[in-house]
């Protein structure tokens, strides 16, 4: 119980510390003067992912690279059967107006590298690097994008839109509170990890489960509860392209920014169950995006409901 319970405050500190590290860095950014396009596409994207990137250092350096690989794995697989099936059942999810194609091809073509990359039977500084090149890419092309959205309506029209998309935007802010939310963060996140970490491998060998099940279960779902919130509201903002993207741009930058820079802290062997399910069962949930991007049909309460148990049919499948 009490190894349970100390998952629980890892996981808790996790987020609270990633949240308060990025508010702290984007209000840091904004009030030196970076742009919040570079914000938004840098510190933001970096930042919302860095619980998953210590929670994969921490395991390496606990030797337990199945928590590592799992909560990757697990995390976009849950993304887009749980994360928007949920939210689909409290309300439809319209994606007439949906612009995601681009990103979303993007998101299929790193899920075919990553899986191309696992059968090599370990991922090192070599196959990191791919991963990280790959990502500088999706970066350069969204860079690229946003410039041209800012000469399409304007330079203060663009800052105005960013900074409308910055939800922890506040400029303002002072220092002494930036500092705080700064702090906290840098020493919540590897303590957080810690605490996840070790008492995951803990329950895992106290229930005779591997520790990549332990990651692609309880640890990949606890860290998809941000995207999970995000989605919910964005649902009943009738916001389906907020929804989409979200899901969308977490998991391209789990595959290519998490296993990339955790690399360079240690090898990942790849485990063979990986290899045989836990990989296409990843691609196939990616694929059962394409109705929703490319024929704009809308996630509805019966979509949702199918996502959700097809992710529990899933997690059973693996517990069993």
């Amino acid at each position: 119980m009490t190894a349970w319970l100390l998952s629980g405050l890892g996981l808790l500190i996790l987020l609270l510390a990633g949240d308060a590290l990025v508010r702290g860095a984007v209000n840091l950014s904004l009030r030196l003067g970076v742009p919040a396009l570079i914000v938004s596409l840098t510190i933001v994207a970096f930042g919302t992912s860095a619980p998953e990137l210590l929670i994969a250092i921490s395991a390496i350096k606990e030797n337990a690279p199945g928590i590592a690989l799992g909560n990757v794995v697990g995390s976009n697989t849950a993304n887009i059967l749980l994360v928007l099936g949920l939210p689909a059942l409290l309300a439809t999810l319209h994606t007439s107006e949906c612009n995601t194609r681009r990103n979303y091809v993007f998101m299929l073509l790193a899920t075919v590298l990553f899986i191309g990359l696992a059968f090599c039977g370990v991922f090192n500084i070599a196959s990191g690097a791919i991963l990280l090149a790959a990502l500088g890419l999706v970066l350069l092309n969204a860079f690229r994008d946003a410039r041209a959205h800012r000469k399409a309506c304007g330079e203060a029209c663009a800052e105005e839109d960013e900074l409308e998309g910055l939800e922890e935007a506040d400029p303002d802010m002072p220092y002494w509170k930036l500092s705080i939310y700064l702090v906290l963060g840098l020493i919540g996140l590897p303590m957080g990890a810690h605490l996840l970490v070790d008492n995951a491998t803990i329950i895992a060998r106290t229930y005779g489960v591997s520790e990549t099940i332990i990651g692609l279960t309880l640890i990949a779902v606890g860290t998809s509860l941000p995207e999970l919130a995000t989605t919910v509201m964005a649902a009943l903002r009738r916001q389906a392209d907020v929804a989409l993207g979200n899901v969308i741009g977490s998991n391209m930058f789990n595959l290519l920014a998490i296993v990339g820079i955790a690399t360079l802290f240690g090898r990942i062997p790849v485990d063979p169950e990986f290899l045989r399910f836990d990989l296409w069962v990843m691609l196939g949930a990616s694929l059962l995006l394409i109705p929703f991007v490319f024929l704009k049909q809308d996630i509805t309460r019966g979509w949702g409901l199918v996502l959700t148990l097809l992710y529990a049919v899933y997690i059973v499948s693996l517990l069993a």
